[in-house]
């Protein structure tokens, strides 16, 4: 099984996640942020990750500290369990509708962190998170995990929609990367190593 589990201990946050990236969509999520703990669950239900995550903060102060550090456990957490990455098929690619909404995820599971998030509009908030809180989520996470991210919003109004679109497409995307092809059982490049 490729699973991970990663702790995170700060002055300002105590993580733990625990990811299976062959699982079945299984998860028990608490971050103490309902919405973030709505989204993690679209992402894994869609991914098929068995996904658990205990993830606390200083969200008295703001929820920052608790959206990047959750980004950087999550991302070690994926580069730990994708292992050597030899048979995977390493590009993943979804397009996601929520109603009005349209999101598009495509990433590439190289070894090379680079992040591209064009979603508009870029500020807002879905109750008491900012959305823009995102973007330093799947940076921290594309940095960690050493992946390529783009994440590219079509159109929408509904800012729970975007984001909600935006997760689910994210899990699509990843299952597609880390799904094992059985025609390869070699590193997916043609140099040899990501």
């Amino acid at each position: 099984m490729r699973k991970a589990t990663i702790t995170r201990q700060t002055k300002e946050t105590d993580i733990a996640v625990t990811l299976n990236l062959d699982g079945t969509g299984k998860n028990d999520i608490k971050t103490t942020v309902p919405f973030l703990d709505h989204m993690l669950d679209l992402c894994a239900f869609h991914g098929f990750l068995d996904l658990k995550v205990r993830a606390k903060g200083d969200t008295d102060i703001d929820y920052h500290h608790l959206m990047e550090d959750l980004g950087i456990t999550m991302g070690e957490a994926l580069r730990k369990a994708v292992g050597d990455k030899k048979g995977i098929r390493r590009y993943g690619s979804a397009a996601v509708p929520m109603d009005e909404a349209l999101a598009r995820v495509i990433l590439d599971l190289s070894g090379r962190p680079y992040l591209i998030y064009k979603v508009k509009p870029p500020r807002g908030t879905v109750r008491d998170i900012e959305i823009s809180l995102f973007e330093d989520f799947f940076r921290s996470l594309s940095n960690h995990a050493q992946m390529n991210i783009h994440i590219i919003v079509e159109y929408g109004r509904d800012l729970h929609h975007i984001i909600e679109a935006v997760f689910k497409a994210f899990g699509r995307a990843l299952r597609e990367a880390v799904a094992v092809d059985e025609r390869k059982r070699r590193i997916p490049s043609t140099k040899g190593k990501l």
